[in-house]
């Protein structure tokens, strides 16, 4: 399943606008999965759903001209990042027609404290983050938004697992901090 996924994509990548019906079986469970853990801490009246999340998703990246996808890892890691865009943006329209400034929350993964934090915050957060050191700000995206794995982060990054551990647990400390700081202000 693994090769056929990567070759679609690499169809896709040289143009193949059909291979984007033929993909969407192979990723859409995986992706599917990802969206669900976002909303697992959400509210109940969440007017985002995971489907309409990864069908959006998917759209932007199946549309995109000009992208290259070398195989599902990374296009799993880019539909990560285009989840977060959607949902900070639905969190952006949704601040704005409601002037509610904690109405879209989650919960931090791989935490022990039982805190919750706004979606803008983090994306304040991680903006921030990444002025400091782009990379951090990018394992923080691929390990919350993506929700991949020690092993696929590092993947995706190209360092080792050892790296992503450390500064895993590094910027994870740094980020909860942040976040802390703008709930108290």
């Amino acid at each position: 399943m693994e090769s056929e996924a990567t070759t679609l994509l690499r169809r896709i990548s040289d143009g193949d606008r059909d291979a984007a019906n033929d993909l969407l079986p192979l990723v859409y469970a995986d992706l599917r999965e990802r969206a669900s853990l976002y909303f697992r801490n959400q509210p109940a009246d969440h007017t985002l759903q995971p489907t309409a999340l990864v069908h959006e998703a998917y759209l932007k990246l199946i549309d995109s001209r000009d992208a290259k996808w070398h195989d599902r890892t990374h296009f799993c890691a880019v539909a990560a990042t285009a989840m977060r865009q959607i949902l900070i943006d639905h969190a952006r329209r949704r601040k704005l027609a409601h002037d509610a400034r904690n109405s879209p929350m989650t919960k931090l993964n791989d935490t022990s404290e039982d805190w919750t934090l706004d979606l803008l915050d983090l994306d304040e957060a991680l903006s921030s983050l990444a002025a400091l050191d782009e990379r951090h700000a990018r394992i923080v995206e691929l390990r919350f938004f993506g929700s991949l794995s020690i092993e696929q982060t590092a993947e995706v990054l190209g360092v080792s697992d050892s790296t992503i551990e450390k500064e895993w647990r590094k910027v994870r400390a740094w980020l909860i901090q942040q976040l802390k700081r703008e709930t108290a202000d």
